[in-house]
């Protein structure tokens, strides 16, 4: 017999709060949880381990242009299928759904405005649309966006930002763009003596990096970046070796003379600032 008789519980159950989704990211090179308004207040750069997370071109231009003066070219220029290409997707199928997820019509914005109220012609590439990749609206886009800069005086700065290179679905038409680019900048630097910036951010790779990204008068880069033409692991299995500690990254190009110089992504407007200062 109890001496107090069955005891009686009441069970609460609390509610847990609910915590919206989007608030918080992790950074992909610590694991650090990073509160989503610290981050975009920072540049969209780790506070803790300096990783740059990517930008898409719209960030790219609002973080580098003045204000309201970004005037931008060509925005409705989208590309064809010359080829007929064929695949576990088609490629109108795959620009439709890159142009769906970005709102971008292609993988590249052009345009013209002020940087600490100086004048300069900017493009952008954006590694969210088909790797960053350049097809033939790619190339028009940039070509055109060098031309008018070299008819107005005006320096170009070029942001890639492409882990594709030349874009397979065009075939041959994408590769005539590298030799288009590379043309329109070299009367841009030659003949107009006109300044050319090129700015390297994470990934730089392939086509891009082999064009236009590698022959500006300044080149520079964001920390940590991968630069080059075939990645570290093809590389190491086509020639057998092991890569040094670092190979691709900003860091390593800078030693090796690839690069001039490497610019946190909060410094980089008043930097690019600075060169046009220079250059006059």
């Amino acid at each position: 017999m109890a001496l107090f008789g069955k005891p009686k519980y009441t069970i609460v159950r609390l509610k847990k709060k609910e915590i919206p989704d989007g608030l918080w990211t992790r950074c992909e090179e610590c694991s650090e949880t990073l509160y989503n308004k610290t981050l975009e207040e920072n540049f969209k750069v780790c506070p803790k381990c300096n990783y740059h997370f990517g930008l898409t071109a719209y960030e790219r231009v609002n973080m580098l242009f003045d204000k309201d003066s970004f005037n931008e070219f060509d925005r409705d220029m989208v590309s064809v299928d010359p080829l007929d290409f064929k695949g576990p997707k088609t490629y109108k199928d795959k620009l439709k759904q890159d142009q769906d997820l970005t709102g971008l019509k292609d993988a590249a914005v052009t345009g013209e405005g002020g940087i600490n109220a100086k004048r300069a012609v900017l493009a952008v590439t954006d590694s969210r649309f088909i790797m960053g990749s350049m097809g033939s609206v790619v190339g028009e886009k940039i070509t055109r966006a060098i031309e008018f800069a070299t008819k107005n005086k005006l320096p170009v700065i070029i942001v890639s930002g492409s882990g594709g290179g030349a874009r397979m679905y065009e075939g041959m038409y994408s590769l005539m763009q590298m030799a288009k680019t590379c043309s329109a900048l070299s009367r841009h630097q030659k003949k107009a003596k006109l300044p050319y910036i090129s700015v390297l951010t994470n990934p730089t790779m392939a086509g891009i990096m082999a064009s236009f990204a590698a022959v500006g008068d300044i080149i520079m880069a964001e920390p940590k970046a991968l630069i080059g033409f075939t990645g570290p692991r093809v590389i190491e299995q086509t020639i057998r070796q092991k890569l040094p500690a670092g190979f691709q990254r900003s860091e390593f190009l800078l030693d090796h003379g690839l690069i001039d110089m490497i610019v946190h992504r909060k410094n980089m407007k008043n930097i690019l600032s600075q060169l046009l200062d220079y250059f006059g």
